[in-house]
C-alpha cells in the first residue's frame, strides 16, 4: 500500500512504512533551482525565518483520554492563559492564507514551517480540517511550493540531548510518517532541513554523533542551531554566524558524522521575528567569501509562531509590509530578500560552493574535553575527562544547550527522567521478543506513541505538578501497553 492511512485505532501513523519512507527521503535533486526567481549576482544579503508550532498530547480528556493541550484550552477558556486557544489556533493556520495573498499581489515572500507531531495529530483530534486544509493549499499546491518550506522536528517535541539514544531517530521518522500521511510522500521529499524542539543541541559526544548520524540516515541534508550552543574546533565563539558551517560530531569511539547547519542568531526570538528584524538585519550586510565564492550572507531566525502578544498581533503587519517593501525595491529580486533555506543552499552549491568550503564547528564545551581525551578517544576516556572538568568547573556540563542555556531539562526531574528510561528501556526489550507484533499494528503504535509521548519536553518545562502527573499517567498507560499481549 503506498498510501499511509490518516490513523491508526485513532493514533498517527508512526512507523510500518520504512522501505516508502527511505524512497522518499533519500533524494538529491535539488528542488528550487527551476523555480526560483533568485539570483545570487543581484543579492546583497537575505533571511530566513521559521515558525515553530508545537502544543503537547495530555492525558486530561474526557475520562483522562489523550487529548491535544489546545483542546484543552478551549475547554477551559477560564484557567491561567487558555482565552489565547482561539488565537492559537489562527496562527497555526494563517500563513494557509498570508501566502497565497501576498503572492497574488506580486510579492516573493518566503516561509518555514516547523509543527510537531503531536500539535498536527491534535487538529486531526479536535477535527480542525480547516487549520490542515490552509496548510495543505501551501504545502501541496505547485503554485506556492516556492515559498514556503517544511522542517523535520521530533514527532513528539522531546529535547535530544536527555531523550533515549535509541529513540533519536524513533522519533525523526514517526514524524516523517505522519507528515507523509497528511500531505503526501511527494511534500515528505522536499523537507529536507530539521528544527530540534527548543533549539536543544546535544554536546555529549555519543548523543551528538547518534542525532546527526540519524538525520543523515533519514535524509536530512542540513541542521538549524542556536549560536551559543556552537563553538569553533579551537573552542572559540562563531565569528561569522550568517554563513552556513559543517557540524562536526565524533563519539567517544572515534566515528565522526557531519551536516550542515545554518545558525540562529542570538536575541529575543518573538521580537525578533515578529518585527522582522531578521530583514531589517539582513540590510546592513554586505557579500562575504565562502570558498572561493563572493555570496550573500543569511540571517537566520526562529521563533514560537503564536506565543506572546508580538506574534499573536504584530507580527502578520510586519510580515506583510515587508515582503511589500522588498518587491517595491525590485520585485524581491535585488538588495536584500527572503530565502528558503533550502533555497539558499541549493544556490550557493550552483555557485560553485561546496561543503568543504563551510566552515566548521562543534557543539560547546567538546574543545575542553577533547584537549583532555586527546586523539584516540574511548567511552571511558570520555566519561572521565567529562568527571575531571566538572570537578575543576561546576559549570561545565555535557546535558546540551537550549533557546537560552538557563534551564536545566534534567535536575530535578527524576520522578520525570527515571519513568522515561524505563520505559524506553522496556518498548525496546518487547521490540525484539517480537511481542509487539508488526510496525504497522496498533498494538505497536501504542506502545510507540506512550513511549514518544513521555519525553515531550512539556513534562519538564513547567515545573513539578499537574505536568509531571501528565507523564507519571502516560508512564503507566505506556507500561500497560507493553504487557497487555
Amino acid at each position: 500500500m503506498d498510501r499511509l492511512p490518516q490513523l491508526i485505532d485513532d493514533m498517527p501513523p508512526l512507523a510500518g512504512w520504512s522501505d516508502r519512507l527511505q524512497a522518499a527521503t533519500q533524494g538529491t535533486d535539488p528542488l528550487y533551482l527551476e523555480h526560483t526567481n533568485l539570483r545570487l549576482s543581484d543579492i546583497s544579503a537575505g533571511f530566513a525565518i521559521a515558525l515553530h508550532m508545537h502544543q503537547p498530547t495530555i492525558p486530561a480528556g474526557q475520562n483522562g483520554q489523550l487529548i491535544s493541550n489546545l483542546q484543552h484550552m478551549f475547554e477551559h477558556p477560564y484557567d491561567g492563559d487558555n482565552h489565547n486557544a482561539g488565537p492559537f489556533a489562527y496562527c497555526y493556520a494563517r500563513m494557509g492564507d498570508f501566502i497565497p495573498e501576498l503572492v497574488e499581489q506580486g510579492c516573493n515572500p518566503r516561509i518555514m514551517l516547523d509543527y510537531s507531531g503531536t500539535l498536527l495529530w491534535g487538529f486531526q483530534q479536535m477535527n480542525r480540517h480547516d487549520i490542515l486544509d490552509k496548510l495543505k493549499r501551501i504545502t501541496c499546491d505547485a503554485k506556492y511550493q516556492p515559498y514556503v518550506e517544511w522542517l523535520g522536528t521530533f514527532w513528539g517535541h522531546a529535547v535530544a540531548p536527555s531523550t533515549p539514544i535509541p529513540d533519536i531517530a524513533l522519533h525523526i521518522r514517526a514524524w516523517q510518517h505522519h507528515f507523509a500521511a497528511l500531505f503526501g510522500w511527494e511534500a515528505l521529499s522536499r523537507v529536507r532541513g530539521f528544527s530540534p524542539p527548543e533549539m536543544h543541541l546535544p554536546n555529549h559526544p555519543d548523543t551528538l554523533y547518534a542525532l546527526v548520524k540519524a538525520l543523515k540516515d533519514c535524509g536530512y541534508q542540513w541542521l538549524m542551531v542556536q549560536e551559543h550552543t556552537i563553538e569553533t574546533l579551537e573552542g572559540h565563539g562563531i565569528p561569522q554566524p550568517h554563513l552556513p558551517h559543517r557540524l562536526v560530531a565524533k563519539n567517544s569511539q572515534g566515528e565522526v558524522a557531519e551536516i550542515t547547519v545554518l545558525i540562529k542568531t542570538q536575541g529575543s526570538d518573538t521580537k525578533l521575528v515578529g518585527q522582522m528584524q531578521p530583514f531589517a538585519e539582513a540590510k546592513t550586510l554586505q557579500p562575504m567569501t565562502l570558498g572561493n565564492q563572493s555570496v550573500p550572507p543569511l540571517v537566520s531566525q526562529i521563533s514560537d509562531g503564536e506565543n506572546g502578544g508580538v506574534m499573536m498581533n504584530e507580527f502578520p503587519s510586519m510580515f506583510k509590509r515587508c515582503w511589500h517593501e522588498m518587491r517595491q525595491h525590485g520585485c524581491g529580486r535585488v538588495g536584500t530578500v527572503g530565502f528558503l533555506a533550502t533555497e539558499y543552499l541549493e544556490l550557493l552549491a550552483a555557485a560553485g560552493v561546496t561543503e568543504a568550503d563551510f566552515p566548521t564547528c562543534q557543539a560547546i564545551g567538546q574543545h575542553r574535553l577533547w584537549q583532555l581525551v586527546g586523539d584516540r578517544p574511548t567511552p571511558e576516556a570520555v566519561q572521565t575527562a567529562i568527571s575531571s572538568i566538572q570537578a575543576e568547573d561546576g559549570n561545565f556540563h555535557m546535558e546540551g544547550s537550549s533557546w537560552t542555556s538557563d534551564r536545566s531539562w534534567v535536575e530535578g526531574y527524576g520522578n520525570v527522567m527515571q519513568p522515561m528510561q524505563q520505559l524506553s528501556a522496556r518498548f525496546h526489550q518487547a521490540v525484539q521478543a517480537g511481542k509487539l507484533g508488526d510496525e504497522r499494528s496498533p498494538a505497536y503504535h501504542r506502545a510507540l506513541l506512550h513511549n514518544l509521548l513521555l519525553e515531550t519536553s512539556c513534562f519538564r518545562y513547567w515545573g513539578q505538578g499537574a505536568w509531571t502527573e501528565y507523564a507519571q499517567t502516560i508512564y503507566r498507560r505506556g507500561l500497560a501497553a507493553l504487557t497487555s499481549h
